[in-house]
């Protein structure tokens, strides 16, 4: 018997995460979590506690047998299998992911089922891949009846969200988020990069890396995981920030509608209670690189300096206890200190 056949180079990795608020008006615990993630029978969940409570369900894979998505309209049949995960941060975030890779090149036919199961999560082309067309035609969405992965991961998420576990009571509101990534080999020698970060249209982002080749797809996922996730952290306390009037009578606008509390008599602005779940809920969440590889972790150096996440979150986090603690202040007292 000769020597076995060396598998293609990988030379590209895509996939795409749904980030949303878990609807439950309280966080599930560990053992709700490891309920509400257990997808398979046959593999258990994975839970941590440090330094945040996390979860993650079991891999799933997708059959596909479809075009790849390109950017110069060429049609690439490839076949294989997808992952797709979940994830549930602090018992309150919940990710549907999926991604696969894609070996250079493949044979002009197609194989037996088997051999494509023992290589989860690689779709393999019919032929020579284009991977520059490929990458942005995923990047662009693709057309109808390509391999859609983002389809997969809404499709995963739509059926969590169907738990019974869910009250579908949330403490605030929110919208989902995706984020849709490739990820092509660096040079040799050369590190993990970010080549672009685009806010798309409707909360659509997409990204564009360069990691080091060989590098595991499931690591990839994680990194864009960790993205995705601060990437909705962001954007959902900036829409509450928006969505409310700040400050009481500045410029001659009329203090914030004071509410009272049922069964009490106790009164709070509005913009209290509009920030109030903020910061029961989501401030405590910002934790980047918790879980992301250390040959990955230097990514975040990147968005840290533009278009500087952390140094926004900070600066939103400081509005958010200004305006509750400005709120504090007995209105007599405000006023008098706005006066001359």
């Amino acid at each position: 018997m000769g020597p076995a056949t060396t598998a293609p180079r990988v030379v590209l990795a895509c996939g795409e995460v749904r980030t949303s608020l878990l609807p439950v008006l309280q966080a599930l615990d560990s053992r709700a979590a490891a309920q509400f993630l257990a997808l398979r029978a046959d593999e258990r969940v994975l839970l941590s506690e440090r330094p945040n409570l996390y979860g993650r369900s079991p891999d799933i894979l997708t059959g596909v047998d479809c075009p790849l998505p390109s950017a110069d309209g060429a049609r690439v049949r490839a076949v294989g299998t997808v992952v797709a995960r979940a994830v549930l941060t602090e018992g309150r975030l919940l990710q549907a992911s999926a991604y696969f890779r894609v070996p250079a090149g493949g044979p002009d036919h197609r194989r037996p089922w088997g051999q494509y199961l023992v290589r989860p999560g690689v779709v393999e082309p019919f032929g020579k891949l284009p991977r520059g067309a490929v990458a942005e035609g995923v990047l662009n969405g693709g057309r109808h009846g390509d391999l859609d992965v983002g389809l997969i991961a809404d499709g995963l998420h739509t059926r969590l969200l169907r738990h019974p576990l869910l009250d579908h009571r949330p403490p605030l509101r929110s919208r989902p988020t995706r984020l849709r990534w490739v990820a092509l080999p660096a040079d040799p020698g050369a590190g993990p990069s970010i080549e672009r970060f685009t806010l798309a249209e409707d909360e659509l982002r997409t990204v564009r890396l360069r990691v080091p080749e060989g590098t595991p797809g499931d690591r990839i996922a994680g990194l864009c995981d960790d993205l995705a996730l601060h990437d909705w952290l962001l954007t959902t306390v900036v829409r509450i920030l928006d969505g409310i009037r700040l400050g009481a009578g500045a410029g001659g606008a009329p203090p914030a509608r004071r509410l009272q509390r049922p069964g009490t008599g106790e009164e709070h602005p509005a913009v209290v209670r509009a920030l109030r779940p903020a910061v029961d809920h989501l401030l405590h969440l910002w934790m980047p690189r918790a879980r992301v590889a250390q040959d990955l972790a230097p990514l975040w150096d990147a968005l840290e300096e533009r278009p500087g996440f952390s140094r926004q979150w900070h600066n939103l986090v400081q509005r958010v206890r200004d305006q509750l603690t400005l709120h504090a202040i007995p209105s007599p007292h405000r006023e008098g200190a706005m006066g001359p």
